[in-house]
């Protein structure tokens, strides 16, 4: 009767562990994210680089596109999204709270949706 449970055991943490997905050590993730200037890049690239396992972070000013490349077992993109929007920044994903917006430079303040 032991070596029945025993292998049942075995059985159920062998299933589970597999069925566990692997992270992305490299995942290439490319956002928009609404900003005017100079500033803004330093403000959205330096948040993308303060979010754990950010590699790189590049933000385009004529396309708006934040391309990054992020290990997975760090962060997730939700992560990065929340802390860009923590920084005043709208994404795609996620909208910045009005305060943060507010606290924008003058040039820095996007027409927003």
């Amino acid at each position: 009767m032991k070596h029945i449970i025993l292998i049942a055991l075995i059985a159920v943490f062998g299933f589970s562990a597999q069925a566990q997905t692997k992270k992305n050590k490299n995942l290439k993730y490319a956002t928009e994210v609404n900003g005017n200037c100079e500033q803004c890049k330093k403000r959205i690239e330096k948040a993308a680089f303060g979010v754990p396992g950010v590699k790189t972070a590049s933000w385009d000013m004529s396309s708006h596109q934040l391309t990054v490349i992020l290990n997975e077992e760090k962060s997730s993109p939700a992560d990065l999204n929340k802390a860009i929007a923590k920084v005043g920044h709208d994404t795609k994903e996620v909208k910045a709270a009005q305060a943060d917006y507010d606290n924008l430079h003058s040039c820095c303040k996007y027409e927003r949706q």
